[in-house]
C-alpha cells in the first residue's frame, strides 16, 4: 500500500530508516525476540546520534523512566504504564514495541465492551459449525500471536476492561501459556513475549485492577510535563511530526501560539496562574498535553483550508472553544471568567487572542 494513502503509518514503518540504522550500529548483546539491544531501544526512545545521523526523540521526559520500561521487558516481567491521559502512554508503548519487535500492531483496545476472547482467543463459528473444533477455524487474539512469536502485545487502557477480561490476564502472566481445551492443547510462550498494558488515573475506580494483575505487572507511572518549557517542547515537535502525514496547507505553528495554548492548558488544569498568584475555577475536562497537539492541528487545518495558511488568532480561538468547553453550563463559565480575569488583563500580546475567544464565547 502507497504511503500516501494511508493515513496514519505505525511507528516500525514512520520511523523505518531510524529502525535500520540502529539495528545495522548494534555492538551489544540482543536478547531473545529483540530487533536491537536494550541500549539501542533508549537511544530510538530518548533521541541521540548514530553514525553521525540524528535520531529524533519519540518520547520527552526522564530518561530514566524510559530505562525502567527496558529493563523490565528484558525479564519476564509485564510492563503497565500509568499516567494522567496525555502523557504519552500510548506513545510510548507503540515506540517500545516497533523497536524491539519492529512490530507495534498486536494491540486490544480496552473498552467495556473488550471481552475474554480478545484476549485469548475465539472462532469462525461457521468452521466450527461445519468441521469441528480445529486450529483452522480458531482466531487468535494479538496476545496469543505474540505468545506464539515471541514478541511484544500491547492492552490499551486496561482499567476500562471489565474485572472478567482482566482475570483473564493473570493466569497468562502467571504461567506464560494458554490452555485451548477444546482442542487439548496449551501453547506456551516463547522467548521474548511480554505485554504492556496501560492505564489511565483517570479511570482509576472504573474497573479497579485486583491486587494479583497489579503483582504480575512492573508499574511506571509516567508524569505530566513538569514545567512550561518541557510542554512546550512536546507540543511542537508532535505537531511537526503530525503535520508531515497531513495536507494541512498551513505553516506550522508560531513559538508564540504554542505557549499561550500552553500556557492557557497549564493554568486551567492546575486552577491557577503560572505564578500562582490567582486561583481559577478549572474546567470538567483533562486539558491534556495530546489535547492541545490536537488543538494546533486543527487550527492548522483552519488556516490552511480557510485562512492564509498562518493560525490567526480566530483559528486558535475555535480550537480552544472547543477544548475547554466541554459542558456547556459548567465549562462555559469557568471560561470566561479566564478570560475577563486573565487574558484580558495580559496586555496587547493577547489582545487579539482574548477578543476572537470572547466573540466565540458570548
Amino acid at each position: 500500500m502507497a504511503q500516501t494513502k494511508v493515513q496514519r503509518l505505525p511507528a516500525e514503518q514512520l520511523f523505518q530508516e531510524e529502525i535500520d540504522l540502529l539495528i545495522s550500529a548494534e555492538k551489544d548483546p540482543i536478547p531473545a525476540g529483540w530487533k536491537m539491544s536494550p541500549r539501542s531501544v533508549r537511544t530510538y526512545i530518548c533521541g541521540g546520534k548514530v553514525k553521525g545521523k540524528i535520531i529524533t526523540p519519540k518520547y520527552i521526559g526522564q530518561e530514566r523512566l524510559v530505562e525502567i520500561a527496558i529493563a523490565t521487558l528484558v525479564t519476564d516481567r509485564a510492563l503497565l504504564l500509568i499516567g494522567e491521559p496525555g502523557t504519552a502512554k500510548s506513545w510510548l508503548s507503540e515506540h517500545l514495541t516497533a523497536a524491539i519487535n519492529g512490530d507495534s500492531t498486536k494491540v486490544v483496545q480496552g473498552t467495556a465492551g473488550t471481552t475474554e476472547e480478545q484476549i485469548r482467543y475465539s472462532w469462525n463459528y461457521a468452521m466450527l459449525i461445519a468441521q469441528g473444533p480445529s486450529l483452522e477455524a480458531m482466531l487468535k487474539s494479538p496476545i496469543y500471536r505474540a505468545m506464539e512469536s515471541g514478541s511484544i502485545a500491547r492492552v490499551e487502557e486496561l482499567s476500562r476492561c471489565a474485572s472478567e477480561v482482566q482475570d483473564a490476564l493473570i493466569s497468562i502472566l502467571s504461567e506464560k501459556r494458554i490452555s485451548v481445551p477444546e482442542l487439548g492443547i496449551e501453547v506456551p510462550a516463547q522467548k521474548g513475549f511480554s505485554i504492556i498494558a496501560t492505564s489511565n488515573t483517570r479511570d482509576k475506580g472504573v474497573n479497579e485492577m485486583s491486587a494479583a494483575l497489579k503483582r504480575r505487572f512492573n508499574i511506571v507511572v509516567l508524569p505530566a510535563p513538569s514545567n512550561l518549557e518541557a510542554e512546550i517542547e512536546i507540543v511542537r515537535t508532535r505537531v511537526s511530526q503530525l503535520a508531515q502525514g497531513l495536507d494541512l496547507n498551513a505553516g506550522l505553528p508560531a513559538e508564540e501560539v504554542v505557549e499561550k495554548v500552553c500556557t492557557i492548558f497549564r493554568e486551567l488544569r492546575a486552577g491557577q496562574t503560572l505564578d500562582g498568584k490567582q486561583k481559577l475555577k478549572p474546567p470538567t475536562g483533562v486539558l491534556s498535553t495530546a489535547e492541545a497537539i490536537s488543538l494546533l492541528a486543527n487550527s492548522m487545518a483552519l488556516a490552511g483550508s480557510f485562512g492564509n495558511g498562518s493560525i490567526a488568532d480566530e483559528d486558535l480561538a475555535a480550537g480552544l472553544q472547543g477544548a475547554v468547553v466541554k459542558d456547556e453550563e459548567k465549562d462555559s463559565t469557568a471560561w470566561k471568567e479566564y478570560l475577563e480575569n486573565i487574558m484580558r488583563k495580559r496586555g496587547s500580546h493577547w489582545a487579539g487572542l482574548y477578543r476572537a475567544c470572547r466573540e466565540l464565547n458570548q
